[in-house]
């Protein structure tokens, strides 16, 4: 039994040091290629940002007049009782129908998970790979030790940034449906419009800047 799960994990090893192997030889220099490319489509080359806006299906209601029944001048206390009342428009339903994403960026999101992915899965496999190559201290390569660890280090970066380059973009999501709620309960005000299309900008810019860590890395 104890024969038997020391060939397996022999094997174990031997195969993900094949595989770190075939990635340094061929699969980092594929995936720069192909990084390359996809970075100098018109998709991930849009120099004026605005051409990614998405109509965000809101329209601005015509203002309501309040008429005040009093025939006096309004008391102070009425003054900031209507100062006050900022609750803002009741949403019980879209006029226009649902608010859709910006299909332009959503698109772009589901270009570049894949590649994120993959940054993970070979982070992994190198990670394994350089564990599995440092040598014991006792064997006296001291100096070689140090400098794995510290390529191990940077392995591990680079996952945890290819994690967080994830979550990104479900922030994104959850960032802009609440500034669309904000839309929809304060229509009049243009700040929250715009603050839809700041975002939106934004997140176009962080895609091509992970397409570019990704390729750098």
């Amino acid at each position: 039994m104890a024969n038997g799960a020391h060939v397996k994990v022999k094997e174990y090893v031997d195969n993900v040091k094949s595989q770190a192997e075939e990635l340094i030889l061929k699969g980092f220099p594929e995936k720069i290629v192909i990084l390359n490319d996809l970075l100098a489509t018109e998709q991930f080359q849009v120099e004026d940002v605005t051409k990614i806006h998405q109509d965000i299906n809101i329209p601005v209601p015509e203002p309501i007049t309040l008429n005040s029944h009093s025939d006096g001048p309004v008391t102070k206390k009425a003054k900031r009782e209507l100062d006050n009342d900022v609750s803002g428009t009741p949403v019980l339903l879209l006029t226009n129908g649902p608010v859709p994403s910006n299909e332009k960026l959503k698109l772009m999101i589901s270009v570049v998970k894949p590649h994120i992915k993959q940054l993970v899965e070979h982070s992994n496999v190198l990670k394994m790979w350089i564990t599995f190559m440092i040598p014991k201290i006792e064997d006296g390569n001291n100096f070689g030790v140090s400098i794995q660890e510290d390529i191990l280090a940077e392995i591990q970066s680079v996952e945890s940034e290819a994690a967080a380059f994830y979550d990104q973009m479900s922030r994104y999501f959850v960032s802009r449906a609440k500034v669309i709620s904000k839309v929809a309960k304060y229509p009049h005000i243009a700040d929250y419009r715009q603050a839809v299309k700041e975002l939106d900008e934004k997140e176009y810019l962080s895609l091509w800047l992970v397409l570019c860590e990704i390729r750098n890395r």
